[in-house]
């Protein structure tokens, strides 16, 4: 029956690509279109009438079963629609028995154009990886790849074949939850790793049923949402927009993504999703992208509550008119699209551009070959969750870890130790490891750290546990609405922390598990407070009045303020909320079976008012105030970060030195290479992330006292020594100028190499 069905889509296809094939040509406007694709698109467009091609831009979500008995009245009215080919996309539909059902009733309707089905695949799918931002503070792009292809493989076996993912929005707000989701505070960082992960989502043959079209989002601006409030406005200036917040996005659009999705925010008083400047001058035109644009949810009808459309019709006017392909949610596009074309209000050229790039999706993906190409329930059952897929997974967690402070070398931990004390509400927490945005992980699957460190001791080794207190009220249960969850902190109950004193007091060494709860951070959770919440300062004041030997163990979603602990605590690590494996790769870490490597893609701020706090600043007319002798900046704090970017220890030391230049003079166009020496002076191999920072130091328009622009990750055994390269090119230099065009500018540039952005070690070129 399948097979008959895809014979009469393609026949339907042949007669049309026949007479359509001349006209088709026409659209080939981009040599990086395939022209067999583009004239199967051209022709599916010319099969359609008017209502099937509005329905190719709705996309709804469906919370189960279609057509049984027992359907909700909603979802009987959406099964209707697609058999009557009325529906682009379903959301939240994952599982291959599901997909099955809603493609089936697609391939009812009279062209049997197959839906595509669209998840938040954002750190895994039912493997957990570390958060996006945890993930990135590996500074490895291979492993960031890695880890989406797995993602994709297991949406893909569940029937899926479109993930939201990656987020680029540049963050520098420890206040918004979302930080969790991004690569942190730097463009370049962002790009890089969007990119990675694009190109592990997507692999290099969209039609391969291992993997799925990846999403950029947001577009654009979100992550400087006013004062890190969510969905707030954003104030930016043009420079700001094009030299921070744009190039991640347009690496990936470089780099082939097959989405993107709008933004919620308004950007200088026009809403990202009604802003034809970004979605259709910028994205479509000016980078040649060919992809389709989906609204974030719901976010045509908020044009409404922008004071931007009196109504949803005239939402649906400018969202297409500006660029927005496809409505999640917001009910616009079906509602009133086919009035308003009678209307003249917008044009059949935009609808069938709009059409044209989801049709050219779903051909990309394979859907038009075979609807059911991820309909393999053996797939489903043998390809999720594997022991394979959880070794990789303890790997990219272990190398997201961050080593912030390790005085008189607490750690590594010797496996022979007598006692020690794992105290705290994550101690032995099998679900918040999980994070945010778990996709379809088990609740309660992770391994805790409690699980991680008995696995690695000597079996004579003592282990006192304790909670010591609880952090929310109540407690998150399985199948909780991540946007539902009530998060009320205990502030009352104290009963624990007396236990937890008396294991400090039994134990050589406290590992000291504190800090957010996963559904702290996300969307949603933006917080004013981002220290530690609860009693968590009480119970570590607790510990550290009977036992100086801890360790804080710290799980986070975002830069914290641990500025008292770092004051006081011996041992600091950062890990985030690590995944499926998250207690073993910490282990790994404590006990010196892993050298940590990470490196921090956010500042860590000493207090939450020095928010928003980001390492490329700009000089200001008085960086040194004119009073005092430190940084301008406040009073009662210093400028500078508590941890700042890039930064992050080893169990081995490095050094950098020789750093040479080939020539000091170029042209715009020419290129100078860079090398510098690093060496392991320590005593065990490990792995240095090298940085290579830039600044232009006077420009058309006032540029950052830093910029990221390379790094390579190289191992080092002790006591040897390597050469990292770096290439200054066009690339490198060039900046959005106030010519507002990206060019390189004549004048001289310092050239910074180090192990974070605070380095000092430099040269200086000059671009004639």
């Amino acid at each position: 029956m399948r097979k008959s069905k895809s014979l009469f889509i393609t026949a339907l296809i042949f007669i049309a690509v026949f007479f359509n094939c001349k006209d088709s040509k026409k659209t080939m406007t981009n040599s990086n279109l395939d022209e067999n694709i583009e004239q199967k698109v051209d022709s599916v467009l010319a099969l359609m009438n008017l209502e099937e091609k509005i329905g190719q831009l709705v996309q709804y979500a469906s919370g189960g079963d279609l057509t049984g008995p027992e359907s909700s009245r909603g979802n009987k009215e959406k099964a209707s629609k697609i058999k009557k080919g009325l529906v682009g996309s379903l959301l939240n539909v994952a599982t291959v028995k599901e997909v099955r059902e809603a493609q089936e009733l697609a391939m009812q309707s009279r062209i049997k154009i197959p839906l595509i089905f669209g998840y938040d695949v954002i750190h895994g799918f039912k493997t957990m990886f570390p958060i996006p931002l945890g993930e990135s503070a590996s500074w490895d792009l291979e492993i960031m790849k890695q880890s989406a292809k797995i993602a994709a493989k297991e949406a893909a076996a569940s029937g899926l074949n479109w993930t939201f993912a990656p987020m680029l929005d540049v963050a520098r707000d420890a206040r918004w939850g979302r930080v969790m989701e991004g690569g942190g505070e730097d463009p370049y960082l962002n790009a890089v790793i969007g990119v990675a992960r694009i190109k592990g989502f997507q692999g290099e043959d969209l039609s391969n049923k291992n993997t799925i079209a990846a999403c950029a989002k947001h577009f654009a601006g979100y992550g400087f949402a006013e004062a890190g409030r969510e969905y707030s406005t954003v104030n930016i200036g043009e420079n700001e927009l094009h030299n921070t917040i744009l190039p991640p996005f347009k690496a990936a659009a470089k780099a082939g993504v097959a989405t993107f999705m709008n933004a919620f925010n308004d950007i200088d008083g026009i809403p990202a999703t009604g802003h034809k400047i970004l979605q259709r001058d910028i994205l479509k035109e000016g980078w040649n992208w060919n992809g389709f644009i989906v609204s974030d949810w719901g976010s045509i009808g908020e044009l409404v509550d922008h004071g931007f459309a009196k109504d949803k019709k005239e939402a649906a006017i400018i969202a297409l008119n500006a660029g927005s392909d496809m409505d999640m949610e917001s009910h616009s596009y079906g509602a009133h699209l086919a009035s308003l074309l009678e209307e003249n209000k917008v044009s059949l050229a935009n609808l069938d551009d709009a059409v044209r790039r989801i049709l050219r999706v779903k051909f990309q993906l394979g859907l038009f070959d075979n609807p059911f190409k991820y309909c393999d329930e053996e797939r489903e059952k043998n390809e999720i969750y594997t022991k394979e897929h959880l070794a990789i997974a303890r790997d990219v967690a272990k190398k997201s870890i961050v080593l912030l402070k390790n005085e008189n070398n607490i750690l590594p931990i010797s496996k022979n130790v007598k006692s020690i004390a794992v105290i705290g509400p994550f101690a032995d927490d099998k679900n918040q490891p999980l994070g945010n945005w778990r996709a379809k992980a088990t609740y309660n699957s992770a391994v805790s750290l409690l699980e991680g460190v008995k696995e690695k001791v000597d079996k004579n080794t003592k282990i006192y546990y304790e909670k010591g207190v609880e952090l929310t009220i109540p407690t998150v249960k399985p199948g909780d609405n991540q946007f539902m969850i009530p998060l009320k902190m205990n502030t009352e109950d104290r009963s624990g922390i007396a236990k937890a004193v008396a294991a400090a007091k039994k134990a050589e060494i406290v590992f000291l598990a504190i800090g957010e709860d996963a559904y702290q951070s996300g969307e949603g959770r933006s917080y004013t407070n981002i220290g530690f919440a609860g009693l968590q300062n009480e119970l570590l004041e607790a510990v550290y009045e009977v036992n100086k030997n801890i360790v804080l163990v710290l799980s986070n979603g975002r830069p914290m303020d641990i500025s008292h602990a770092s004051e006081i605590l011996p041992g600091i690590l950062v890990t985030w909320h690590l995944g499926s494996e998250s207690g073993i790769a910490i282990a790994d870490v404590l006990f010196g079976d892993y050298n940590p490597s990470g490196k921090l893609p956010v500042s860590f701020p000493r207090n939450v008012g020095q928010v928003p706090l980001y390492y490329n600043q700009k000089n200001t007319g008085r960086p040194y105030s004119d009073i005092h002798v430190t940084y301008a900046g406040y009073d009662d704090s210093k400028k500078t970060a508590l941890y700042p970017f890039g930064f992050g220890l080893s169990y081995t030391s490095f050094s950098y030195n020789n750093l040479k230049v080939d020539k000091e003079t170029i042209n715009a166009d020419g290129k100078i290479i860079l090398s510098v020496d690093v060496k392991n002076t320590g005593k065990v191999a490990g792995e240095e992330v090298v940085q290579l920072y830039i600044r232009d130091l006077v420009a058309s328009i006032v540029r950052p006292i830093k910029e990221l622009k390379g790094f390579e990750k190289i191992m080092l055994q002790a006591g040897e020594t390597k050469t990292v390269s770096f290439t200054i090119d066009k690339e490198v230099l060039q900046f959005y100028t106030s010519n507002k065009k990206w060019e390189v500018e004549a004048g001289e540039f310092l050239l910074f190499v180090g192990g974070n952005s605070t380095t000092k070690l430099k040269r200086k070129i000059t671009v004639e």
